[in-house]
């Protein structure tokens, strides 16, 4: 597939897909922003024709780009069906992780597919963006007629794909933030627990990296259950009880996150196979009294 793309929404990542599918060989026809600056740039870094309008835009593309942020992408939409720029047989794509493919429906009245392709990756800037796009994960949902075409585009971008139902991208899409924004609460979590002890918080980031590393490679190696270690998966419930009257005397205000933790964890010890069912029933009645407990006190 060479189809003529078209990108409405200059930023990070509508850049990103940008110079890589010019790299890649594909014609990009045009580009538009409200933003003309950042317009311009993305015109700069991969040679296509600068437009003043997203319904040029549109009608100049087989398959067409709305990279714009979320809360946008419906009232761009809205401007392009109004102003009939969609067109039979052309893909319409956004790549918001957040938005289903739902909110592209009016391009389906004048005959275009729509598809939502979202990368499992964090872009913190356009050249991150560009080295980590080549092996991420993409999530694809949207009209099955244009599938091939998602999986021409991801494959050129050197990703991997899985498909998913419109209903659940939102329960998709809370499993990416709880993995990539919720792992820094966790680690700030970890941190301040550190702090209290009167460890610097810059230094407790640099102590808990390496064991950060170590677990991500754990889990990459062998795998979610395998890779949990520590006192629950060992059946260590006096060490536990230990965490838990020190978090009461120096830092009673994060016990009732520790102990949500704690309850969730047992089930993966469970699953894992290194608790059995008595087991799992302390440590839970533990944590369930600590959180009635901190219920009771708020």
């Amino acid at each position: 597939m060479r189809k003529k793309i078209g990108i409405i929404g200059a930023g990070v990542v509508g850049t990103a897909v940008g110079v890589v599918l010019k790299q890649k060989g594909y014609e990009i026809t045009g580009a538009y922003d409200v933003k003309s600056e950042s317009t311009q740039q993305l015109v700069e870094r991969i040679g296509c024709t600068p437009h003043t309008s997203p319904q040029e835009v549109s009608r100049s593309a087989d398959v067409l780009f709305i990279t714009t942020n979320d809360a946008a992408i419906r009232n761009v939409v809205d401007t392009l069906a109004d102003r009939k720029a969609f067109f039979e047989g052309q893909v319409v794509v956004h790549m918001s992780g957040a938005q289903s493919s739902e909110v592209l429906d009016r391009a389906k009245m004048f005959g275009a597919n729509i598809l939502s392709v979202h990368p499992l990756q964090s872009f913190a800037n356009v050249d991150g963006a560009i080295k980590n796009l080549p092996g991420s994960v993409f999530s694809i949902e949207g009209d099955r007629d244009a599938y091939d075409t998602a999986v021409c585009i991801v494959e050129t971008l050197q990703g991997e794909y899985f498909f998913i139902d419109r209903k659940a991208k939102p329960l998709y899409h809370a499993g990416a933030c709880v993995v990539s924004n919720y792992l820094v609460t966790l680690i700030d979590f970890g941190v301040k627990l550190l702090e209290s002890t009167g460890i610097p918080r810059s230094a407790g980031v640099k102590a808990l990296l390496p064991l950060i590393q170590g677990t991500v490679n754990n889990i990459e190696n062998i795998g979610i259950p395998r890779a949990l270690t520590g006192p629950i998966s060992r059946g260590d419930l006096s060490t536990i009880v230990k965490h838990l009257e020190c978090l009461e005397e120096m830092a009673p205000e994060l016990m009732k996150l520790y102990s949500w933790l704690g309850f969730y964890t047992t089930q993966i010890a469970m699953e894992k196979g290194t608790i059995d069912d008595f087991a799992m029933e302390e440590f839970q009645n533990v944590f369930r009294r600590e959180l009635s407990r901190a219920e009771s006190a708020s």
